[in-house]
């Protein structure tokens, strides 16, 4: 079915610091995609050498430690909300530049690149390379979105987005011939690559000609006008905007780079991703990547996501699963034909309370932002007991801070006010002034409140309402009564960022383990999604229009330490910043960590090859299985 969708696709489309180079000459040993074969020698499609590129990315599988593939098959896996087919760009993982296994970056759908003292930024494209429907991917693609969207008022209300400007200015981009970009700056942007290679990347070029059918520059009046009165929009931009969805895949129609790209129009159970015959990896042996055809995303309820892959109905699953499934997973290996592995994880905690210090009650938001308080909080925690309870002792108790594989680790960040004494958290809140308690014992506010700790949760992972309940018990000692109160992820969400919430429990920060070339920004209250501090993230999101202006020493300095390290022009200049960062957070606690590396469990089916016994499960850098390059994997039948 998706493979006769694809011919209609193709059909239409056919009438319609310097990277070191990852490119070669087209392999002589080139061969044609089996999957493929009819429709070239249909003449729907042209052979295998002039669909790559003239310089495509030769991936030497045997330098990495793995296996020469055979193409074919259909893999399955699962998400739980139709919108996350998204997943497909995160896994996919083409990316202009991408973080190799040593988290360097290095070139992909570049065939090189060019940094000159991160304010200038050469991209070289790679000659002859295409989108998905056999149209040139060139720097007239980059050129279109930047003059023809990011600087268009309709389509870009807030113009250009913020990683492009540097001191509130945008860049010089110049576009010398079809496959050469130019990105300068007049101070230092040294977070651009960086940001180019993120699991959800700034898609910084378009399939122009596609999109410039719907755009009032280039388009016939009257058939846009057609489209736009068909599609039921009121403007041809929000037309534009509906249909340019490189990030969102819900648009089959719109051409992609990525490994795999979306067959499947409208809303959909069962999703079908077909294998992309302009792709521009391919291997030594000549034979184009990736080398699965088929990949196929069915949505299902959050509860079935282990239930349904212990019956063996997913050949390669992480999205869903929680380490209390591994004991289930382990067990049904036999019958279900696949392998349960246990990946390391890269969040900054796999659980973290975050006291919100914009919550609307006055005196509440006091309370929690005196950091005695939520010191007191933290020594009040037996992270001991919880991991023991919930990982069997296989994470590492600890507060929020950068991961052992990070250069910035500090072995006394990671304990600072993370040991369970019950004692001293007593006294620093009776120093705090809060001294009166009630008859149950629960301390009592300036106002004469009972110390009612609200915790809203996304309702989401047991683990979370586990990990709460033992809390409740400790925290029990110190005279604080946690309430937990489990909600909808977007609810949540919202209630946080319009100060409504007192306390939230989410990850920590999705990026532990930060290099030289990470930028610190997401330390600094630069972001409404970090949950201690919504209002100070939208002022800045917003350049002031909404939200409210930190207020609080410490983040005002976290605030000036980011921008030092944007300007900073040595490695040794941004380590600093990071050091100093890292230790502020450590002593002021703005998200109480529990623990880290808590196990990912990763089902793999026993056909399925290429994946890594060992590996990391992170969003940020990674790109979850994204880094680990699933194009590939294949099936050894």
């Amino acid at each position: 079915m998706f493979k006769t969708t694809h011919r209609m696709f193709l059909a239409a489309a056919l009438v319609t610091i310097s990277g070191l180079p990852a490119t070669a000459e087209i392999p002589a040993n080139l061969q044609e995609t089996p999957y493929w074969e009819a429709e070239v020698e249909s003449g729907g499609l042209p052979p295998i050498a002039e669909r790559i590129p003239q310089e495509p990315l030769i991936v030497d599988l045997a330098a990495k430690g793995r296996d020469f593939g055979t193409p074919g098959g259909t893999l399955r896996t699962m998400v739980t909300r139709s919108k996350d087919i998204r997943q497909m760009v995160v896994y996919g993982y083409a990316r202009l530049v991408g973080f190799d296994h040593d988290y360097d970056i290095v070139p992909d759908l570049l065939a090189s690149f060019e940094n000159e003292d991160n304010r200038k930024f050469t991209l070289n494209l790679r000659p002859g390379h295409k989108w998905s429907d056999g149209t040139p991917f060139t720097s007239e693609d980059f050129r279109y979105w930047w003059e023809d969207v990011a600087n268009n008022e309709l389509l870009s209300p807030s113009g250009p987005p913020d990683f492009l400007l540097v001191e509130g200015k945008p860049p010089t981009v110049s576009f010398p011939d079809e496959t050469t970009i130019m990105f300068e700056w007049e101070n230092p942007n040294p977070d651009f690559l960086q940001s180019l290679a993120q699991a959800r990347p700034p898609f910084i070029y378009r399939p122009s000609e596609f999109l410039k059918k719907y755009h009032e520059k280039f388009a016939d009046p009257e058939e846009l006008a057609f489209h736009v009165e068909d599609a039921r929009v009121k403007s041809w931009a929000a037309l534009h905007n509906k249909l340019d969805n490189l990030y969102k895949y819900d648009n089959h129609e719109l051409p992609t780079l990525q490994p795999w790209f979306n067959a499947s129009s409208g809303k959909k159970i069962r999703y079908g991703f077909i294998r992309n015959p302009y792709y521009h990896r391919v291997d030594s042996n000549g034979v184009q990547l990736p080398y699965i055809d088929v990949v196929e995303m069915e949505i299902v309820a959050p509860g079935l996501v282990a239930a349904k892959t212990n019956a063996g109905e997913s050949d390669l699953q992480g999205r869903g699963l929680a380490f209390r499934d591994a004991s289930i997973l382990k067990k049904g290996e036999a019958e279900g034909g696949y392998k349960t592995l246990l990946w390391k994880t890269g969040v900054a905690s796999q659980i973290a309370i975050y006291p919100n210090l914009n919550f609307e009650d006055e005196a509440w938001r006091n309370i929690l932002r005196d950091v005695r308080v939520r010191r007191a909080l933290s020594l009040a925690i037996d992270r001991k007991t919880i991991n023991q309870a919930l990982y069997f002792k296989l994470a590492h108790p600890g507060a929020m801070s950068v991961l052992p594989t990070s250069p910035f680790y500090d072995e006394a960040n990671a304990k600072a006010w993370a040991e369970y004494d019950v004692d001293m958290a007593n006294a620093l809140l009776d120093e705090a002034g809060l001294t009166e308690r009630d008859r149950d014992g629960v301390r009592l506010l300036p106002d004469g409140r009972p110390m009612e700790l609200v915790i809203e949760t996304a309702g989401e992972r047991q683990e979370v309402e586990n990990a709460l309940q033992i809390v409740t018990d400790t925290w029990r000692e110190i005279g604080v009564d946690l309430v937990m109160r489990p909600l909808d992820r977007d609810i949540l969400r919202n209630r946080v960022f319009s100060g409504n919430t007192m306390a939230s429990v989410w990850f920590g920060w999705d990026d532990g383990i930060p290099q030289m070339h990470t930028s610190p920004a997401y330390l600094a209250p630069t972001d409404q999604v970090f949950l201690s501090w919504p209002k100070w993230g939208q002022y800045y999101q917003t350049n002031g229009g909404s939200g409210e202006p930190p207020d609080m020493p410490e983040a005002e300095l976290l605030m000036k330490l980011a921008h030092d390290w944007e300007v900073a022009t040595t490695d040794d200049e941004r380590a600093a910043v990071w050091t100093e960062m890292l230790k502020i957070h450590a002593d002021q606690l703005y998200a109480i960590g529990i623990l880290n590396g808590a196990p990912q469990p990763i089902v793999v089916s026993n056909r399925l090859r290429n994946v890594p016994e060992q590996a990391m499960w992170a969003w940020e850098p990674g790109a979850h299985f994204g880094i680990h390059r699933p194009d590939e994997f294949f099936f050894a039948d």
